[in-house]
């Protein structure tokens, strides 16, 4: 049996995360699977079945270290750390540590995947810079680079240019647990008089919640009633605050915090929303698509998960784009969800297991 060995950040609460929970279960019928975390203690980790092997690098959470102690890191990270040897085939997960890290092994089969728009997702500062700089030769280390939509790949081209070992691969998610779990019975702070909006996402600048709040209190302030539901945290969350209150939303735009369990509160919304300023897929997305949920996106990459959804809007990426759109939708809210429930499960079924054949591919 072959050895697997993924490597990412943490198994902390996120869209590539979760994937590689899915992911990893489902290898274990064939593979050997050991997932490598820079930081141990994510959320996520009790997710694992008992066949996925967990090791880790540094035995806390990003958060809990000092900046000091965050600083050594990252030196230790660049210059000293290198992955265990033993394994057959290696796989960075996430753009970042992992990458880097993974990157250092000669002689071995190494596998890297993309989820984001490398472009920005580091922001624009020095630090930042210098990152893109030594990732364009971290890249050209791997024989496969894998993105989970083709703008993602165009992006990263025109970055680093055409690497001619590129696939694209679809995010991998295990479509039973989802529906398994949506139906978990949880007090949710919905009211049936109302139109609700959920959002599940990070709460980082990419997701632009701040854009959001600005434009549902404009809305309010209009009479076109609604209530929106973020759930997730991260380092904005103190900001998105302030603009709540600063905008007179706290009765009708709630920050939830981030939950193990997002799907009952997906399935019962009347919309699903996901308004960032740039995707490298959104694979919550197809979380929703699952529970065939009305979808309302901003017009990035996440477009392409939408492909042959018939119950999904496209908004110009764009303060204006939003407001009008989100009010046609909220005036109207004519979505109408008409499938047949077998034909939907089985169309699942075969899209996933062809995403998994396609893994296997590349890493056998």
């Amino acid at each position: 049996m072959k050895k697997i060995l993924f490597g990412i950040t943490s198994l902390s609460f996120g869209g590539a995360e979760r994937v590689l929970i899915d992911l990893a279960n489902r290898l274990t019928s064939e593979y050997e699977i050991t997932i490598l975390t820079i930081y141990k203690k994510g959320e996520l980790e009790k997710q694992l079945n008992n066949k996925v092997k967990l090791i880790s690098l540094y035995e806390k959470q990003f958060s809990e270290y000092s900046k000091i102690q965050k600083l050594m890191i990252s030196l230790k990270l660049l210059f000293v750390d290198k992955p265990p040897k033993a394994y057959d085939t290696y796989i960075a997960f996430l753009e970042g540590p992992a990458t880097r890290l993974f990157s250092k092994l000669k002689h071995s089969k190494k596998i890297v995947w993309v989820h984001n728009d490398i472009s920005k997702v580091f922001g624009n500062n020095l630090k930042s810079k210098i990152k893109k700089l030594l990732d364009k030769k971290v890249y050209k280390k791997y024989e496969k680079i894998v993105f989970v939509s083709e703008e993602n790949r165009q992006d990263f081209n025109n970055l680093y240019g055409d690497m001619k070992n590129e696939v694209i691969i679809r995010n991998y998610l295990d479509y039973n647990k989802v529906l398994e779990k949506s139906e978990e019975k949880i007090d949710l702070p919905y009211e049936d008089n109302n139109i609700n909006l959920v959002s599940v996402c990070r709460l980082v600048e990419q997701k632009a919640i701040d854009r959001f709040i600005k434009v549902h209190a404009k809305l309010e302030n209009e009479g076109i009633h609604s209530k929106v539901y973020i759930i997730g945290d991260g380092p904005e969350k103190e900001k998105l605050k302030q603009k709540i209150q600063e905008l007179n939303e706290e009765d009708k735009f709630f920050l939830l915090g981030a939950k193990e369990n997002p799907y009952p509160y997906i399935k019962n919304a009347n919309y699903f929303c996901l308004l960032s300023n740039y995707e490298g897929y959104g694979m919550v997305l197809d979380e929703a698509k699952i529970l065939n949920k009305p979808i309302i996106i901003t017009d990035t990459a996440s477009r392409e998960s939408l492909e042959k959804y018939n119950n999904g809007i496209i908004l110009e990426n764009s303060e204006k784009g939003i407001y009008k759109g989100l009010k046609k939708t909220l005036n109207s809210d004519i979505i109408i969800t008409d499938f047949d429930e077998k034909d939907r499960i089985k169309e699942t079924e075969k899209y996933y297991d062809n995403i998994i054949s396609k893994i296997k591919s590349i890493i056998s």
